[in-house]
């Protein structure tokens, strides 16, 4: 009975996050690698339980995002991956450097669970979140691979900012970046200060906070 009740548990687990995960418009494969459920039940899923909010919620087709120089294009994206990345951090999505496992160990329930927390947070903290829950997996391979992306720290201040495994100059936050008079206007009209966050759920209060750059 033990082990039916496991079986039966682990098997709702598995659909609640698919569940979720759809509702942040992942792909099939995104879902099939998280969650381990086959295309089949995955669509089936979808059709039974989203089939009320199919023009809302699309079916994406085609690869999933994986250029890293997304995340860098724009100072307004290098804010929102630099508060995406700290959440991530936080909720123990992105594994310590030193624990850090190969990509295609990192997928399962319980880190899809938390990943999911984590962008449900960025959605709510960012106004007009230009990261969508594809890229947001992406950042999480990318970040624990580290090859190609790392997480460090601001070279004025010391906050995190997501940068380039090898950046031909030095990584600046928005703020202490050249022309940041400007940009902290703009930022200060699309973000919240981390003083008005609550301390539980501001996660851009880690954002914030200096940090010792990960080599």
């Amino acid at each position: 009975m033990r082990i039916s009740d496991d079986r039966y548990s682990r098997e709702r687990q598995r659909m609640e996050l698919a569940l979720r995960f759809l509702r942040h418009e992942a792909r099939t494969r995104t879902i099939r690698t998280w969650t381990g459920l086959s295309d089949d039940r995955i669509r089936k899923l979808y059709r039974s339980y989203m089939s009320q909010v199919r023009r809302q919620l699309p079916r994406h087709r085609g690869k999933s995002p994986h250029q890293v120089a997304y995340f860098t294009r724009s100072q307004q994206l290098q804010l929102e991956s630099a508060a995406l990345a700290s959440m991530l951090s936080l909720l123990g999505v992105i594994p310590p450097p030193a624990a850090a496992a190969p990509a295609v160990a990192l997928p399962g329930l319980a880190r899809g669970a938390q990943l999911c927390a984590a962008f449900e947070a960025y959605c709510a903290f960012v106004p007009a979140a230009q990261i969508s829950f594809e890229h947001a997996v992406f950042l999480v391979s990318a970040l624990t691979r580290g090859d190609l992306l790392r997480l460090g720290g601001c070279a004025g201040c010391g906050c995190f900012v997501v940068s380039e495994r090898f950046p031909a100059r030095e990584q600046r936050c928005h703020l202490c970046a050249p022309r940041s008079f400007t940009v902290q206007k703009r930022s200060k009209r699309l973000w919240p200060t981390c003083a008005s966050l609550p301390g539980a759920e501001g996660a851009a209060v880690a954002s914030c906070a200096p940090v010792n750059n990960r080599d």
